[in-house]
């Protein structure tokens, strides 16, 4: 099946794992470095995203988040923070994201004065702004960082945001020497203030890591996962044994954040053949389609679909499964959850096939 047979920017998306500051627009870096006076590798907007992309491009993970010193700090002011959460949910109209969850770690903005909540607050005014503006529905995810002791500090931060946008707590960072379970304070917090907690795991670590992520310290979805591969003997590109973490992760129906155009530049995959997206869901695995870092991968959902039709053969059928997917796996309140899947998905994939797609199946999968 063509790429272009199939109106991927069309399509209502839901999205579950992206970073506010790693998906600022070039031109917005530029305007906000002239501001205070940050020196740049360059001034041009098109030359700027594409030195992002080829750093992010380096098939490590320590080496892609390099970018991150750049973006975060022109974001220490209230005014700052506020503009990229809004720009950001504007892009997310232009790519027809229906519902987003966004992510970012207040710690890496304080540099101007700013106090943790001042941070959090001025995020959320932005992503207010343009909720009412773009009519785009939002969760805010706060992370802490694997190499760092305040999490708990952390974790009680979202708690007490968590009836004014945010919608979850998430560790993040290199996983290599820094295991979950050093948090496991914070994550009991959230557990016990029966609360919502995704964790990076399984991207640049091995299945150790989303067992840990979700055995220690009790995490609702996982954040990449594609070395939970590595829990199943395969043949022929057939999984004839499913270890016990992997099984569990589906018969649990624990959602996996997959981000193709992310993992091939951090490394956590060799190449295209190697990722286990298409194979997580030809076996039932609860997976879901994100963009990571949109401006460091160079990406945005549309992109994602577009990679894994051309790599995987999805197609409207699974599309639609996958959105599905998505938003029965967000942080926002069940009946908030229906109302978007009944009145905004549902509606969006029946009107495209009616118009242009009517009859089209997937050579994939239930997904479900």
């Amino acid at each position: 099946m063509a790429t272009e047979s199939l109106p991927f920017r069309d399509f209502p998306k839901v999205l579950l794992h992206d970073h506010l500051d790693g998906g600022l627009r070039p031109s917005t870096i530029v305007e906000l470095a002239k501001d205070v006076g940050y020196a740049l590798p360059t001034d041009d907007p098109a030359e700027l995203a594409g030195w992002f992309h080829r750093g992010a491009n380096q098939k490590s993970l320590p080496v892609y988040l390099e970018g991150f010193a750049h973006t975060c700090a022109l974001m220490q002011t209230k005014e700052n923070l506020s503009r990229v959460a809004y720009e950001m949910l504007e892009d997310m109209r232009q790519d027809n994201v229906v519902y987003v969850e966004t992510r970012f770690a207040p710690v890496f903005h304080l540099g101007g004065g700013l106090s943790l909540e001042d941070v959090v607050r001025a995020v959320l005014a932005g992503l207010d702004a343009g909720k009412r503006d773009f009519g785009v529905d939002y969760g805010l995810i706060i992370c802490s960082m694997r190499h760092m002791k305040d999490s708990r500090r952390i974790a009680e931060l979202a708690v007490a945001f968590r009836d004014q946008g945010v919608v979850g707590f998430d560790l993040a960072g290199e996983e290599g020497g820094y295991p979950a379970k050093r948090h496991v304070e914070a994550f009991q917090l959230i557990q016990q203030e029966n609360f919502n907690i995704t964790i990076h795991a399984g991207e640049g670590f091995g299945k150790e890591s989303i067992w840990q992520a979700i055995q220690i310290c009790g995490a609702h979805r996982i954040g990449h996962g594609v070395r939970l591969i590595e829990d199943m003997t395969l043949e022929n590109g057939r999984v004839t044994h499913m270890g016990r973490l992997a099984q569990y992760v589906l018969d649990k129906r624990i959602p996996l954040e997959i981000c193709i155009s992310s993992n091939l530049h951090t490394g956590a995959v060799r190449d295209t053949p190697s990722h286990p997206f298409g194979l997580f869901y030809r076996y039932g695995f609860r997976t879901t389609l994100n963009t990571d870092n949109r401006l460091m991968s160079g990406t945005t959902l549309t992109d994602e679909f577009e990679l894994a039709h051309r790599l995987y053969g999805i197609g409207f059928n699974d599309i639609e499964k996958l959105t599905i997917n998505a938003m029965k796996s967000s942080f926002i309140h069940h009946e908030e959850r229906l109302r978007i899947i009944y009145e905004v998905i549902k509606p969006g994939y029946a009107r495209l096939r009616r118009t242009s797609l009517e009859g089209r199946m997937s050579p994939l999968g239930p997904g479900y």
